[in-house]
């Protein structure tokens, strides 16, 4: 009885294997075309010594379904990477099933219900520009190639986001393939734990995340930015200004200074001042921005434009800048609501350190409402506070992979958390989700996923 038992288990094993073996886009470590795949899955050109045993990616929701039900006969733990921006790479871990899921890319758009479908893998920026052809818009990611898979896990702080919301709030329901290899929707009426832990877990999420129904707007008439630099000993004076001006500046705006080296007309390093507006009327908008434009710092500016009408692709670009392709990056962040008085020593010894360009930190006046919908994502603050360390060389890394940790660690004490986009939860753990969410997503995981097949959060067991 045992010998048949044992016969009829390998046997089913082994349909599922060759099921797996069947998806065009599997490839096991040691053999051809691994590394290659392992290598597409990081956008990050520091790619991490993590391999995982297998790679699949999946070209549609039955190559989701075969891939999870392999892993759990296999005993396998599960990643998932959609477009993969993760800048720690959160998906690549040492063993267990990568899945790729970025084929999952489809559009559908109902502009008369003012709703859309669409894949994981779907760039933000390709979303917008179909959008924005029709007249409707969606709070995409900022920068281009981030799929809307990982964004709208981890809450998605994108344009328009601080009259919108971030993006997970216009998130209606998921389509997702569980731990057990069943396809469910869920939604506020339909699985509601599960969308509850949908909106915010990010990286953690228990299940794959196959197809997202999101609710759209109308595209501001108005879209573009203003934008200003100044030498770096202007920099006391600068961000006493941006800390006080920050709770009056309309939702309209999202007003964010940039240290770099390469701030336009600043020799060495320098603060840009960048704030994007989304209104319905010009009018609209050059009231949104007059706190920059008549700010009693400007006679100090070395670079003033007060106003550009760009719609988003332009934007992309200014933002883009920053982020180029084929660099290596690391990356950490804050929430915080200090006083400037606390925050002044940490932001000079920032600049001090900053490293060449395209290497930044980023300061962005967020001042969200009081309250928001029951979601696991629960931590945002007045200020939100990024360090990105960008470089070319390999050899560089000892010099500069270390710079935003070491900056962050010393103003841990003035954070209130940090944010899933840029975490960098491997190297220096933080708070994400408060944290009664946080029992309640280790109790939905239990229970959704009570072999742990999918891989937690990295920094934590």
């Amino acid at each position: 009885m045992h010998n048949l038992f044992s016969c009829i288990i390998f046997r089913e094993t082994q349909a599922m294997t060759n099921q797996l073996k069947s998806i065009s886009g599997t490839f096991e470590r040691g053999h051809q075309g691994y590394e290659a795949a392992r290598r597409a899955s990081v956008w990050n050109a520091r790619l991490p010594d993590r391999f995982p045993d297998i790679i699949v990616q999946a070209s549609d929701v039955n190559d989701v379904v075969a891939a999870v039900r392999q892993a759990k006969a296999r005993k396998l733990k599960l990643t998932v990477r959609s477009g993969g921006h993760s800048w720690a790479a959160n998906h690549v871990r040492d063993g267990g099933l990568l899945l790729d899921v970025s084929r999952l890319d489809a559009i559908q758009v109902d502009k008369k219900a003012m709703r859309a479908t669409v894949g994981p893998g779907r760039s933000g920026h390709e979303l917008a520009a179909k959008l924005g052809g029709i007249g409707l818009f969606f709070p995409s990611g900022h920068c281009r190639g981030v799929a809307v898979g990982g964004y709208l896990l981890q809450g998605g702080y994108g344009w328009h986001s601080r009259t919108l919301g971030p993006a997970c709030m216009s998130v209606l329901g998921i389509d997702v393939v569980t731990a057990e290899g069943e396809i469910l929707h869920i939604s506020e009426t339909e699985n509601a734990d599960l969308f509850w832990a949908a909106r915010g877990a990010g990286p953690g999420f228990f299940a794959v995340a196959t197809r997202f129904h999101v609710r759209l707007y109308k595209r501001p008439r108005i879209i573009g930015f203003a934008t200003q630099s100044f030498p770096i000993d202007k920099l006391e004076q600068v961000f006493r200004w941006a800390h006080a001006i920050g709770p009056s500046v309309s939702p309209a705006v999202e007003l964010q200074l940039i240290l770099t080296r390469h701030a336009p007309g600043v020799r060495g390093t320098g603060i840009m001042v960048f704030a994007p507006v989304f209104a319905d009327s010009l009018g609209e908008a050059l009231k949104a921005l007059a706190f920059l434009n008549k700010s009693p710092l400007n006679r100090q500016t070395t670079w003033r434009v007060p106003f550009i009408p760009s719609g988003l692709s332009l934007m992309y670009h200014e933002i883009g800048r920053h982020y180029p392709d084929n660099y290596r990056y690391a990356v950490d962040n804050m929430w915080t609501h200090a006083g400037i008085e606390d925050l002044l020593p940490s932001l000079k010894r920032i600049a001090e350190t900053l490293p060449p360009a395209p290497s930044h930190a980023l300061w962005l006046n967020w001042m969200p409402p009081k309250t928001r919908p029951a979601m696991a994502y629960s931590i945002e603050d007045d200020i939100y506070l990024a360090l990105y360390g960008v470089w070319k060389q390999a050899k560089d890394d000892a010099k500069i992979a270390l710079w935003p940790e070491q900056r962050l660690r010393e103003m841990e004490h003035l954070a209130s958390g940090c944010q899933l986009a840029d975490e960098n939860l491997g190297q220096r753990p933080a708070r994400f989700v408060i944290e009664t969410n946080m029992k309640k997503l280790d109790q939905l995981r239990a229970l959704h996923d009570p072999q742990s097949r999918f891989q937690p959060w990295m920094g934590r067991p």
